[in-house]
């Protein structure tokens, strides 16, 4: 029973202490006067009167009432109804005035002269009857207004007497003694909330998403804010919120209403419920993490700083649905056709009930099975329970959930726990659900109709309990009357009241109470039911993984295999079982299966079962989290003490040391939680021995699965609880001191147990104290608040010292700290004594000493154990000269997004694999072997160039094989490698940083001479000192004085000189010059330490001169004839070009060569001024010349911009700009002109372009295709030129296609090779006699615009007036804006737009990553194709090639063309070298290529430095490969026409490796003049200090050639004066296999020295175990492992091989290979002369240089398709003439076409005399001996075509001299007989003489041999 109401107070307004504006409430009056015992008197009743402050009102206001709730220390809720009406009174104000001054009129406000204070009747409670208290302070203040008879006093003393039930669903009727009455309706069961429709009225105002929201953020601890303008509101709507939250019960602050004087209250750092009116909006503002709900407006306000866990999914949607279906189930049937007549919502009170059932059922759900995770850790004195929060989660699978991790954390289920954990209670509705509905929750939560018939169920019972009677009209409350309401303005105040009297009642009351019998309601107590247990519903949504039982299966015969110890089985099946171990399933497997194996809690193993078992453990512990919601840990916490090994005299080590590396042991609570299972297994123990033995069968019986026994403990509990109070004192106390000296046993050992996995090996390591940091891991109740916060690591060891190598001491410390904690901890929550609690203490520093000491040992001699599994370290093979910088530290080789390596795509997986890596000075190597243990034996190297490292990064890895995440590195090469790397746990990670720190040193040298090239063969000094003594000692001179002079030069133009530090890409302005250095940067970063030379040559630098003289440049222009060294007085005026020495001393240009040449025409001095227009002073020079339409291609840098130029030429003088502008410009005209007029071409056409010029004598003479083509200039010009907006996607593949198309579409039969502009060489039409059509394109000036005559030949008309330009420039579409053209220029501009370097940079990244991608992907846009045309890298080479193609037309039609791009020095050498490449078939041969490329690309000033960013001064600029581009267009043309160059495909991939490799000086500096200054240059010319150290790659190249023909293409057969017209359209291009390919077996093949090393090494191991059986002569080719061209090499290199190898056994001389070669080429013309007709033979191979003949065979390519397979066609009849075959012949290989003709492959051949079968002759035969095919040919005679008998070599058992048989030839020596022995038969040889037999006999078997 429970008194209705505590307390009645009258609180009033406290006139004396008003303070301007703000009033006070004081209580006038309050009974009892004197405080309960059970219950205090409230403070700061006044506040909560009037929450929003006390006032005085001008009018009175109608009578409020609501409900307040106060909170007690005690955490008890008080519940204060306040009821206030307002009484007049004199104006306060008005009185003051007049007592100051009578007269004083002017008051600024009229004040009325009554105001109205509020007065409160105040009712405070520990029950909440909201509608009582409302009718009895009603009562009262009616019993005040309308003067009823009953005197106040007996009605508060009735109200203070007052006594109802709490519970258990009786009505009780009171009176107050005023004729009222009323009935108080108690609810049955108080455990449930009483909401009535505050949760119903919830919703309508926020609606189902806010209220979920605002549901998940209370659970989870958020602080919540309501407001609402009605106080009766905010007290519903918290209570509502509070009544969804059953079963858990808010346990922090709850003010529903919250008194405007304590907002402050707001900004605690504790979650909580508050309610404020909407008064103070403003003052919440500033709140930043209180979530806001608006009552009244129904809006949910989260700031961005909070975030809400939201109810896991599916779980959260199946909920809205049934909260939807409750408040609005019109919803679901919308959309029906045929509504149903009435769908309206239940009444509010039953909408109420139903939304709390859906409540209770979410509950439900989510809480399923929890009674099966409690630990009952204590059942006497008190029962003490503790959840065991992982295990619950692990079997609901949920721990990934944020939202049930943050409830099990939070206060509430604490308090859930500790008031439902006892086994033996009265149980509610709660209980229930769990226990018995589980299973139908499970089934009906997908079915939203069974889960609303559920919730209405649920509903019923709850209205029930809180109404379970029918309503009764018994409620008889009088109200004021109308009038006296009205009337009220007379009305008397409240009066005060007689306390005596009020007292007596109480005191009557209270004697009643005492003599009264008590009331003695039993509770039902019992036990609480479990429900079924958790793992049989957990499977459903488990992650059961595919054919587990298989695996289970692999992890049992593991396990077997070790302890039969069949190692090797083991072994086999390791990787499978660690796979395996992903999976839960198999992780309980093992564990159950290694518990098998204990005996009496030990299991001794031998070193290596106790390796495996360590690693299975280790594997099984690396997928637990730290929290081990599976129970693995806790399954393999005793086994890790159980099996061990024996090291040596009594020293034993257990598995624990070498498990302890997991985050799991370091986790306060997984502790916890083990001490408690093991303590609740110890008391059930305890009890059940008590028992007798019946009851412990039982239970066994019951025990089933295993699962069963924690029924018996909670089972247990509950029983024990029920008999507790019948048992006697003394057997009480003595089973409390059991239990409590179990727990205290259980902690000494778990003491014990922490020491073992805490404990590091190696004490001095403390390696797992730094990682994880045993301080953080706090056990805390909302441990999720700390864990974020706890960054310290204080506690774990001492930061002040800070040091770093502390003691082993420090180690034990932390671990002694942490066992305290926790003994601290379980001790106290299970109720040790303080002494026992002390002793512990004693005892844990003891416990952890003797450990230490033990462990010292089993270290000690673990150290002298073998390490058993890691394959020792192999050493890679260096160059000479080549050292190492860190010896190998072991690492894992881990498999990138290439999947050929790991097996996935077939073959065997090479990777991952263990090894080492070793950082050279050259190189980063790593070699090692696949962990995979079927591929043990095969060797795995990877390596690139240091210098070729473009990008670095760390990485964790977690290796399949081991448990540890390692710290790793991931390294890009621009080689086109990736290199995955993890460190073994042996390198420490400082070791690490330092590999890393010494990689980047030699990756960005200081200086140049840093790198390779220069370091090389200097004894291991890792930093060069910059002042290195130097041979070629005039060099140095001549720097030196160039510098002085520099100098000089410099000091006469300026005095002071800024240092010059590089500008950045984004500042570099376009137009900067160079030389006029004042402030201005230089528009890219050329080095500007020393400048300009003086313009004299002095005597000693003379013999410079003649070195310049040498280089490529002078060589290849006297090649072209493009004038000579003379002195201008003796030179040849006829001569058009003249080579200048003004560069000399590198003053007009830096980047270019020292001479160059130029018009004849131009003076020196004029090039100097005209250089200043251009940038970085790259004037245009020519740089080769057509030898038929001696037209010439020019180079240049792009122009500066118009305005800029003026104003660089004299800063000093600016009246005088604009005249030196013109004249430049003028000058820079007649360069130009000078230019048009050396071609022959203008001065036979007396100056002016009309055509009459054009057919000229040359020109007439060359056939008339020249004329053709110029029509199709233009197309390719509008190509080039074609803007974004003439064709949408310029470069896409449809565009380029149609345009191409365009210029055919005249004639309908047009031949099929003619339709592309840009045609392959094989379709160009040669004299054919025949005028392919052509339609006159528009646009251009190249195009007449008449259409052609009916034969396709151009009119004659639109021939003369179509005019071309002499001179094309190709300029930069972006540069030339705004310049003029003049139509009578003999120039003509052609804007294109090219690619920024920018463009090439990024494109390259994106084609690394597409090639070499760094982790497999599924995602279908990161494909290898999607991945590579976004890179554009295609793009780019097609817009390369489109302009090269277009500049070739150019040139071979007569115009002179001059390339003048961006600086001149990236896409101008592209363009200006494929142009030569095209044009000229000398640069296609090895002489001619390397020209090419030191002439273009080394001696014009590419700037390989800076591009490859090779020192610490470009690293910022990254890498981009122009010159690789470029190769990559080489490549694509070498696709094209296989026959025209004499270098093969593997000659440009070395060229792309070393260029980036820095290996060789020849790619390493910027220009010239740079190489002069280091005395590079011409260093080549002196003597070698070193022969084996190359310093030029052209002297490696020439040197390798010799020895091997691997540079050699042998389809090499060019025709005369050739030029190349590739296809350039996207879809003609293939992707370079540089990029892709890779040879695991040695590495990249372009380091020669280390193949032929490593076949030596390789050969070696291979000839010692030669004594098993017969070797088979196949080999396995596996992709990405074996370099194919060395297994299958093609089948000339073959014979080539062969003949040497022949040489070697014969001990001849062996010649080199190019002589031999030779020989066959010449043997083979002169035979195919001698024949009739051409056969097609080896011919093509051998591709004899008759032109008739290769044209017949058309071999040309094909080009859709595979590939770049070579079609073959053998039209040997057709004419000899160069028509091209139409149709194509089917592709067939190379090999079967060998027709049986005189020419083919013989290896000998001759006649022997052969016995026919039985009774048959001898007869002779034309024997040949084919090494090619592996067989023995007959035939009639020599000059028989038909083959008569084939004996197979591979059926030849052997070959022996034979007997003279019957019937031979006569006159024969014996000698001359041989048999040859088949599977089948023997044959009977008869040669000429002896001789010639044991030639014979040894050919063939030597072809036996070599098979």
């Amino acid at each position: 029973m429970a008194r209705l109401a505590d307390y009645f107070v009258v609180v009033g307004y406290d006139l004396d202490k008003r303070v301007e504006g703000e009033g006070q409430g004081r209580i006038l009056q309050r009974f009892p006067e004197k405080d309960w015992e059970d219950s205090p008197f409230p403070q700061g009743v006044e506040l909560f009167c009037q929450p929003s402050g006390w006032q005085l009102v001008p009018e009175r206001q109608p009578a409020s009432f609501f409900v307040a709730v106060l909170t007690d220390i005690n955490s008890e809720r008080h519940y204060c109804a306040c009821f206030t009406f307002w009484e007049g009174l004199d104006n306060p104000q008005l009185q003051k005035a007049s007592e100051v001054d009578e007269v004083d009129e002017d008051l600024a406000v009229v004040q009325p002269a009554q105001v109205f204070a509020p007065k409160s009747l105040v009712l405070v409670s520990r029950l909440d009857y909201t509608e009582v208290f409302r009718n009895c302070l009603g009562l009262i203040y009616t019993v005040h207004v309308d003067g009823l008879s009953v005197p106040l006093e007996t009605v508060i003393g009735n109200l203070l007497t007052c006594v109802i039930p709490i519970a258990g669903g009786s009505q009780r009727t009171i009176t107050l003694g005023a004729g009222d009455r009323q009935v108080i309706q108690t609810p049955i069961n108080d455990s449930l909330p009483v909401s009535g429709s505050s949760v119903a009225q919830l919703f309508r105002q926020l609606g189902i998403i806010n209220v979920l929201y605002l549901f998940c953020a209370a659970l989870t601890e958020h602080k919540i804010l309501f407001l609402s303008s009605s106080y009766q509101r905010l007290t519903d709507a918290c209570r509502g919120l509070l009544a969804i939250m059953f079963p858990l019960k808010y346990s922090f602050t709850y003010v529903p209403i919250l008194p405007g004087k304590l907002l402050e209250v707001l900004s605690t750092p504790t979650p909580f419920i508050i309610g404020v009116n909407s008064f103070f909006r403003s003052e919440t503002q500033e709140l930043l993490d209180v979530i806001i709900a608006d009552l009244d407006g129904g809006t949910v306000t989260i700031p961005e700083c909070v975030h809400i866990s939201l109810l896991p999914e599916p779980v959260l949607q199946q909920t809205q649905t049934a909260l939807s279906m409750v408040l609005d189930p019109e919803l679901s049937i919308a959309d029906h056709a045929f509504p149903p007549l009435s769908t309206q919502p239940s009444a509010l009170k039953i909408q109420d009930k139903e939304i709390r059932g859906v409540f209770l059922w979410l509950f439900a759900r989510l809480f399923q099975g929890y009674r099966w995770c409690l630990h009952i850790i204590r059942i006497h004195p008190e029962p003490v329970i503790r959840f065991h929060k992982a295990a619950f989660l692990g079997q609901r699978t949920l721990s990934e959930d944020d939202f049930l991790m943050k409830v099990l954390d939070g206060m509430a289920f604490a308090g859930f726990v500790s008031e439902r954990g006892p086994p033996y209670r009265a149980t509610d509705l709660f209980d229930e659900l769990v226990a018995n509905e589980g299973e139908r929750i499970r089934q009906e939560e997908t079915c939203p109709d069974k889960v609303m018939n559920h919730v209405k169920e649920l509903a019923e019972l709850l209205f029930k309990n809180e109404n379970p009677y029918p309503a009764v009209a018994m409620h008889k409350v009088q109200r004021p009357s109308e009038n006296s309401q009205t009337t009220a303005q007379s009305q008397t105040p409240f009066p005060v009241l007689d306390e005596v009297a009020v007292q007596l009642f109480i005191d009557h009351a209270a004697a009643k109470l005492k003599t009264a019998p008590p009331v003695v309601k039993a509770e039902l107590k019992g036990m609480v039911p479990s429900g079924p247990p958790l793992g049989d519903f957990v499977d459903r949504n488990g992650n059961v993984m595919a054919n587990s039982a298989r695996r289970l299966e692999v992890v049992r015969n593991c396990i077997t295999y070790i302890f039969e110890n069949k190692m090797l089985e083991a072994k086999k099946l390791m990787p499978a079982v660690l796979r395996a171990l992903k999976g839960r399933a198999a992780r309980v497997c093992l564990t159950q299966e290694l518990n098998q194996h204990v005996l009496q809690n030990r299991a001794v193993l031998d070193d290596q079962q106790f390796d495996y078992i360590v690693r299975m453990m280790n594997c099984t512990l690396q997928d637990c989290s730290h929290m081990d919601e599976h129970g693995i840990a806790a399954a393999l916490l005793p086994l890790v003490t159980a099996f061990c090994r024996k090291l040596g005299a009594g020293i034993t080590q257990f598995a624990y040391s070498c498990v302890q590396e997991h985050m799991v042991w370091t986790n306060m609570q997984f502790w916890e939680a083990m001490f408690y299972s093991d303590v609740q297994n110890h008391i059930k123990a305890l009890y059940l021995e008590t028992e007798d033995g019946d009851q412990q069968n039982n239970l066994e019986q019951q025990d089933g699965s295993g699962s069963g026994r924690e029924i018996g403990a909670l089972e247990l509990a509950s029983e024990q609880n029920r008999l507790w109070p019948t048992l006697s004192k003394e057997m009480q106390t003595e089973r409390v001191q059991k239990e409590e000296s179990t727990v205290f046993s259980q902690a000494i050992h778990y003491a014990n147990r922490m020491s073992y996995l805490l404990l590091p090996l190696d004490t001095s390591k403390n390696r797992l104290l730094r990682s994880t940091g045993l301080g953080d891991v706090e056990s805390v109740s909302n441990s999720y608040v700390t864990n974020s916060i706890a960054g310290s690591m204080a506690e774990s060891y001492d930061t002040e010292s800070g040091f770093e190598d502390a003691e082993s001491s420090d180690v034990a410390n932390s671990v002694v700290r942490f066992i305290n904690r926790f003994v601290d901890k379980v001790c106290n929550e299970s109720g040790v004594t303080n002494e026992h609690l002390k002793a512990l203490h004693t005892m844990i520093p003891d416990i952890v000493q003797m450990h230490i000491e033990t462990l010292d040992a089993v270290h000690r001699e673990s150290k002298r154990l073998p390490p058993i599994q890691k394959p020792k370290l192999l050493r890679p093979t260096l160059l000479p000269g080549e050292e190492l910088v860190m010896d190998g530290m072991r690492v894992h080789l881990i498999s990138d997004g290439r999947e050929e390596a790991t097996g996935l795509m077939g073959g065997p997986p090479l990777l991952p694999a263990e090894g080492a890596i070793f950082l050279t000075t050259y190189r980063l190597i790593f070699k090692g072997t696949p962990t995979d243990p079927l591929v043990g034996e095969q060797v795995v190297t990877r390596s690139f160039p240091i210098a070729s490292l473009t990008k670095e990064k760390r990485i964790s890895v977690t290796l399949p094989m081991d448990q540890f995440v390692q710290e790793g590195l991931q390294l890009r090469s621009c080689t086109f490698q990736l290199m995955k790397i993890a460190f073994d746990e042996e390198v420490a990670s400082d070791l690490a940083e330092v590999f890393r720190k010494h990689m980047h040193k030699l990756r960005y040298p200081q200086h140049v001479q840093g790198t390779f090239a220069f370091t090389v063969g200097q004894c291991g000094k890792l930093v060069v000192e910059h002042k290195t003594k130097d041979k070629n000692q005039s060099l140095k001179t001549l720097s030196k004085n160039l510098v002085k002079s520099a100098k000089r030069t410099i000091g006469r133009q300026y005095v002071t000189r800024k240092k010059y530090s590089p500008p950045t890409w984004e500042n570099r302005s376009s137009f900067q010059s160079e030389l006029d250095e004042d402030e201005i940067s230089v528009s890219e970063e050329v080095d500007q330490s020393s400048l300009t030379l003086s313009s004299t040559i002095r005597s000693s630098d003379r013999q410079t001169m003649s070195n310049v003289v040498e280089r490529a440049c002078c060589r290849d222009y006297q090649r072209l004839g493009l004038g000579t060294l003379s002195n201008s007085l003796t030179r040849s005026k006829n001569e058009p070009f003249r080579i200048s020495t003004v560069n000399r001393m590198y003053t007009v240009c830096r980047s270019y060569p020292g001479l160059l040449i130029v018009p004849q025409s131009i003076p020196d001095t004029t090039i100097q001024r005209i250089c200043r227009c251009y940038r970085q002073n790259r004037f245009p020079v020519v740089c080769w010349r057509n030898s038929r339409t001696k037209a010439v291609l020019l180079r240049s840098a792009g122009l500066h911009a118009k305005g800029v130029v003026g104003f660089f030429k004299s800063p000093n003088a600016p009246a005088s700009v604009p005249s030196q502008a013109d004249s430049t410009s003028l000058e820079q005209e007649k360069y130009l002109q000078a230019i048009i007029s050396s071609m022959p071409s203008y001065s036979e056409s007396s100056g002016r372009n009309t055509l009459s010029g054009f057919t000229s004598t040359h020109m007439s003479t060359s056939d008339s295709s020249d004329k053709l083509r110029q029509p199709k200039i233009g197309a390719l010009m509008k190509q080039v030129m074609g803007t974004k907006e003439d064709v949408p996607g310029t470069f896409s593949r449809g565009a380029l296609g149609q345009r191409a198309k365009v210029i055919s579409l005249s004639q309908p039969k047009v031949s099929g090779k003619a339709r592309n502009p840009t045609r392959g060489k094989w379709g160009s039409i040669r004299g054919s006699g025949r005028l392919s059509a052509y339609n006159p394109d528009v646009g251009t000036r190249l195009a007449g615009k008449e259409s052609p005559q009916p034969n396709g030949g151009p009119s004659e008309a639109l021939f003369l007036r179509q005019q071309k330009a002499y001179l094309y420039i190709i300029g930069d579409k972006a540069q030339l804006k705004g310049g003029k053209q003049d139509s009578f220029q003999q120039w003509e501009v052609v804007p294109i737009e090219v690619c920024d370097i920018r463009q090439v940079k990024n494109s390259f990244k994106k084609l690394m990553k597409a090639c070499v991608p760094s982790s497999t992907t599924s995602d279908p846009n990161m494909s290898f194709l999607r991945c590579l045309e976004e890179s554009d890298w295609m793009g780019l080479l097609h817009r390369v090639l489109q302009v090269s193609v277009l500049v070739v037309e150019l040139l071979d039609s007569g115009s002179s063309v001059m390339v003048s791009l961006e600086d001149g020095w990236d896409v101008t050498t592209q363009v200006v070298s494929l142009v030569q490449l095209l044009s000229d078939p000398y640069y296609r041969t090895f002489d001619g290529f390397r020209l090419l490329v030191e002439k273009e690309w080394l001696s014009f000033g590419h700037r390989f430095s800076h591009r490859g960013a090779q020192t610490l001064g470009s690293q910022s600029s990254g890498f981009t490969p122009v010159f690789l581009q470029f190769l990559d267009c080489v490549h694509q043309i070498h696709l094209q026409f296989p026959m025209e160059f004499e270098f093969s495909q593997y000659y440009l991939k070395f060229l792309a490796y070393h260029y980036v490799s820095n290996r060789f000086r020849t790619f390493l500096l910027d220009s010239d003049y740079e190489r002069i200054e280091l005395g590079v240059l011409y260093e080549e010319k002196g003597e070698r200090k070193s022969p084996q150290v190359c310093k030029s790659v052209w002297d490696y190249i020439d040197r390798l050639n010799k020895k091997t023909p691997i540079f050699f293409n042998y389809m090499f057969s060019p025709e005369d004066e050739e030029v190349l017209r590739p296809y350039t359209f996207i879809s003609n291009l293939k992707v370079w296999d540089f990029y892709m390919e890779e040879t695991l077996s040695e590495g990249p093949s372009y380091d020669w020295e280390l193949r032929g090393r490593q076949e030596r090494v390789a050969d070696e191991t291979l000839e010692k175990p030669d004594t098993s059986g017969p070797k088979s002569q196949r080999r396995i080719v596996w992709p990405c492992y074996d370099s194919l061209s060395k297994v299958v090499p093609d089948a000339i290199t073959k014979l080539l091989q062969d003949l040497q190898s022949l040489e070697a056994e014969l001990g001849q001389t062996s010649e080199k290979w190019k002589d031999t070669w030779d020989k066959m080429k010449t043997t083979q013309r002169t035979e195919s002369k001698l024949e009739s007709k051409p056969s097609f033979s080896s011919s093509l191979l051998m591709s004899s240089n008759l032109s008739h003949q290769r044209r017949s065979q058309g071999v040309y390519l094909q080009e859709s398709g595979v590939g770049s397979s070579i079609n073959l066609a053998l039209d040997c009849e057709a004419s000899a003439t160069s028509t091209p075959v139409a149709g194509r012949p089917s592709t067939s290989t190379l090999y079967s076409q060998f027709q049986s003709t005189e020419s083919e492959n013989r290896s000998f051949e001759g006649i022997l005399f052969k016995k026919g079968a039985l009774l048959k002759p001898w007869k002779p035969r034309w024997f040949v001996l084919d090494k090619t095919k592996h067989q023995l040919r007959y035939y009639e005679s020599r000059q028989d075509k038909e083959c008569k008998g084939v004996i197979e070599l591979a059926e030849v058992e052997s070959v022996i001299p034979g007997t003279t048989a019957m019937g031979a030839p006569k006159n024969i020596e014996e000698k001359a007989f041989f048999d040859l022995k088949t599977t089948k038969r023997v044959y009977n040889f008869c040669a000429q003489d002896s001789l010639n037999a044991q030639l014979w006999m040894d050919s063939v078997q030597s072809c036996l041999s070599d098979a």
